[in-house]
């Protein structure tokens, strides 16, 4: 069993913790966090031991593994940079994916994804580095989604439907088949979308239409 460090000690880190439990094929062994005021405690009895200025002298301890316990809300940069950090420190990010999510044989993962419970991905579908598919989301036959991009819970893409890199899918939105979701966009919770979204744009309601520029 090998032993992996998690960077990032919020709640998503808690998810990705019980799935790699349930694997048998990783040993959670620290995490790491920014945040000073999770330091010396624990996440489901593991301990947060520092921040990731920590990576270098883990991989002097022998440590090759990673996942990402960072959450993808609206902004990727925070989980885009704790996966960065972790390969420029020569680690691999894991696949994190729940027993009990459906993963077609034809799917095409990248590296580092974390697809939780419930989750059906269809046939030739494609997952870029360090994606989330959130508990009971569909991403239906010839999917692409970007690199961090994060489709979160109880939503649904209908076939052929392209995400881009950062992008968010909110919870329970739908998207119509062979839609274009632009970079770092963002598709607010219940939204139906039926027409391409721009990049860096928020989309929210049914059908759901432009609300304002990412950031504004």
């Amino acid at each position: 069993m090998e032993k992996v460090i998690g960077i990032g000690a919020g709640g998503h880190s808690k998810v990705v913790i019980d799935i790699l439990r349930l694997s048998n094929s990783y040993e959670v062994f620290a995490l790491l966090d920014i945040q000073r005021e999770f330091w010396g405690t624990n996440v489901l009895g593991v301990p947060v031991v520092g921040d990731d200025s920590r990576l270098g002298a883990l991989w002097e301890e022998g440590l090759r593994y990673a996942f990402i316990g960072v959450g993808h809300v609206g902004n990727a940069l925070p989980r885009r940079h704790a996966f960065g950090t972790a390969k420029a420190k020569g680690f691999q990010v894991v696949r994190v994916v729940h027993p009990q999510s459906t993963v077609a044989s034809s799917v095409d993962i990248g590296e580092g994804p974390t697809v939780m419970a419930g989750a059906v991905i269809n046939a030739a579908s494609r997952l870029g580095d360090d994606v989330i598919v959130n508990s009971g989301a569909i991403v239906e036959h010839d999917c692409v989604i970007g690199d961090h991009a994060h489709i979160a819970t109880g939503s649904r893409l209908a076939s052929g439907v392209h995400v881009g890199d950062g992008a968010l899918v909110g919870v329970g939105a739908s998207v119509r088949q062979l839609i274009r979701i632009g970079r770092n966009a963002i598709v607010g919770a219940g939204a139906a979308v039926v027409s391409d979204v721009p990049d860096d744009t928020v989309v929210v309601g049914v059908p759901a239409r432009v609300l304002k520029r990412v950031g504004e």
